[in-house]
């Protein structure tokens, strides 16, 4: 016990905010004794879309059960409230708009909105640490060379490059076929969510027994619309439960297929023996989209809303002998913040400064203060509503300014006193008002010196 809390505490002496070069790698009794890492990310989960968040109407076993394994967030938020964002941050650990990611990255160029820049990613950062990395699933930062998950860093890549699939069984995009393995691309059978799930479940036992440490990033497509749940599973939501609305039961036995693949890639690292030394880590990349039925809890908006239900999301970290079983956690962070979280547990740091900042105390159950700093979210979009604009958030401790709409007014709210977002006090507060504005705006002239798109060939 002694011989782990030394570990621990060394651990924890490592900063992940300082750009230096990173440590030698740890080895105990010739054998590498730093954690397996997984990422799991979900598409579009609501913050209330699991049994374990206050779902009522779902069956989530395997994730209620890894969210019980831990530690539970109750204030994790994505870093903006749609797709490719959030995904930029956590491969990052900085602000999506400071990398060239404010909007969703897309298959048409004239409905596209990131060009993810030529930062050191996670993955990357790893590598240089002596991991074995891993992206299954839904990759959308790039659709080409030198953009693709073979080129930023992931030795091994088997999933999906674009946006969403329009259908689950055929995997296409407007008719195209993303899905490669490595360089080559593939058309194999079966529903996503299962093909993702055996493929990681194939990493898995590729490196039973391996030395070396690995990470994986499994990024599923599910519950994405379209709402195309296997029919045996829809089956069973419809047989549970007669009355429920026709569009809440597809997307629900959608989220129940998930929570199938988790509890089938668990059983198989326990298998494998490699649970007992892998930090499991589970969130959404956004807020759920409450007009196909998503539950968001009880906060404002969903998905593409700056208010809360548009970025508030799950998260729970699952770590034996370093997280403690049940434990929950108030502190406020974002996906951003995994970046160096996942570093300092793998002994490593940041070789760039990153935004992102470590909540590994936290997780292993020591005293970590807030840290004081602002927060950002944003997004750009086109179409009718947004034209191409862009539209922000800023939070500073209680204080929460929000801009839902490019041709909407600023609004501000107090989430202590009012969590729901319901009073604007942007007319009474006009100090805090005045102090959050000229945070944005110096944000805005950072972000404003980053291209977000492809460069001209």
């Amino acid at each position: 016990m002694r011989t782990r809390l030394r570990a621990v505490i060394a651990l924890l002496a490592i900063s992940c905010l300082t750009p230096r070069a990173p440590a030698a790698p740890a080895q105990t009794a010739g054998r590498d004794r730093r954690p397996n890492l997984i990422v799991i990310l979900a598409d579009d989960l609501g913050v209330g879309d699991l049994a374990v968040q206050g779902a009522s109407d779902l069956r989530t076993p395997h994730l209620d059960a890894l969210a019980a394994a831990g530690m539970r967030f109750d204030n994790f938020y994505a870093n903006a409230p749609v797709c490719s964002p959030t995904r930029a941050a956590l491969m990052t650990g900085r602000y999506p708009d400071l990398v060239g990611v404010p909007g969703v990255i897309r298959t048409k160029p004239d409905d596209n909105w990131g060009h993810l820049a030529p930062a050191t990613l996670l993955p990357q950062e790893l590598k240089r640490a002596g991991y074995d990395t891993a992206l299954v699933g839904k990759w959308h930062l790039g659709l080409a060379s030198p953009g693709l998950p073979n080129e930023r860093g992931f030795d091994h890549f088997h999933g999906f490059l674009g946006d969403m699939m329009d259908d689950y069984l055929n995997h296409r995009r407007h008719g195209i076929n993303y899905l490669r393995r490595d360089g080559e691309t593939i058309d194999p059978p079966g529903h996503a969510t299962d093909l993702f799930t055996a493929w990681a479940i194939a990493y898995l036992n590729e490196r039973k027994g391996a030395p070396q440490p690995f990470f994986l990033y499994l990024a599923y497509n599910a519950p994405h619309v379209p709402l195309q749940p296997p029919p045996e599973w829809l089956e069973r939501v419809t047989r549970r439960a007669p009355g429920m609305d026709a569009q809440r039961a597809r997307l629900a036995a959608l989220i129940e297929h998930l929570d199938a693949g988790v509890g089938q890639l668990i059983a198989a690292l326990k298998a494998n023996g490699q649970d007992q030394n892998t930090l499991v880590v589970f969130t959404s990349d956004n807020g759920g989209q409450r007009d196909v039925g998503a539950n968001c809890g009880r906060w404002r908006g969903s998905k593409g809303d700056l208010y809360e239900g548009g970025i508030r999301v799950p998260m729970f970290a699952v770590w034996p002998g370093r997280i403690r079983p049940g434990a929950r956690s108030d502190r406020v962070a974002l996906t951003m913040d995994l970046f160096p979280t996942l570093c300092e547990a793998a002994g490593t740091r940041p070789s760039q400064a990153i935004e992102g900042r470590s909540i590994l105390p936290t997780l292993v159950g020591q005293d970590q203060p807030p840290d004081g700093r602002d927060l950002f979210w944003m997004r750009r979009e086109g179409g009718a509503r947004y034209q191409g604009q862009d539209y922000y958030a800023v939070r500073r401790g209680p204080w929460k300014m929000v801009h839902n709409q490019p041709f909407a007014p600023l609004q501000l709210f107090n989430l202590t006193a009012d969590p729901l977002e319901e009073r604007d006090l942007a007319g009474t507060e006009p100090q805090v008002f005045a102090e959050l504005s000229s945070a944005l705006r110096a944000h805005l002239q950072r972000a404003g010196a980053v291209s977000w798109q492809q460069p001209a060939q």
